[in-house]
């Protein structure tokens, strides 16, 4: 699973010109599935999520999670994360899981993303043409890979 961990003050999804989604202080979280992942990769990557430290304590140092601040979250699937770039300038998307894979993965991501986090998270709508809008606090964007643990 990739994901791209975006800190906002602010972040917004809408599908056909109506809002799904909406937080304040929080996370988005875009989120691709590939064939290899796993219940591990899921379990790995949300316990890894929620407890970064990126938020700011008093002294404005990054040294708070998203549980520490009781924050909100938006996850996004996006597919587009297993992109490949390197022969010509077309991506291939071949890396990216099917649906039937995929949706399951997604779903059970929510599932414990929401259960590490003690509250519901929002979503997008997995294969919709969303617009995404954010503001990005710091800017603060990780990117993970549950490929590349180390």
């Amino acid at each position: 699973m990739k994901a791209v961990i975006q800190r906002v003050s602010h972040s917004s999804v809408s599908i056909n010109n109506q809002i799904v989604a909406q937080i304040q202080s929080g996370l988005l979280v875009l989120i691709g599935v590939e064939d290899a992942d796993n219940k591990d990769d899921v379990h790995w990557l949300t316990s890894k999520i929620v407890n970064l430290r990126i938020f700011p304590d008093e002294n404005e140092v990054m040294n708070l999670s998203l549980k520490d601040i009781d924050g909100e979250m938006i996850i996004v699937s996006q597919f587009t994360l297993h992109a490949l770039t390197k022969k010509g300038n077309r991506p291939s998307y071949i890396k990216a899981s099917k649906p039937e894979i995929a949706i399951p993965l997604y779903e059970s991501f929510i599932k414990e993303m929401e259960v590490e986090l003690g509250k519901k998270v929002q979503t997008g709508q997995f294969g919709a043409d969303m617009k995404v809008s954010l503001i990005n606090d710091g800017p603060v964007t990780i990117i993970i890979d549950t490929k590349n643990k180390e």
